[in-house]
């Protein structure tokens, strides 16, 4: 599920790089980070969710808490 925009990324001034092949082009999805609880009443629209970051080359993938 390769997005044809990948890009550089940065997170607080620095570079992201990717650690399995050096890597530096990225493409983004967010990601729901599921609670049993909520999950068990049925809302997991109220889970918070991640920003993900995928390596274009070799898909490692970086988690991100958004708040």
């Amino acid at each position: 599920m390769k997005n044809k925009e990948a890009h550089e990324v940065q997170i607080k001034g620095n570079r992201l790089t990717c650690p399995v092949c050096d890597g530096t082009q990225f493409w983004t999805r967010r990601t729901l980070l599921n609670t049993p609880g909520v999950t068990f009443f049925g809302f997991d629209w109220l889970n918070k969710t991640a920003k993900n970051y995928v390596c274009d080359n070799c898909n490692y993938i970086y988690w991100f808490y958004e708040e």
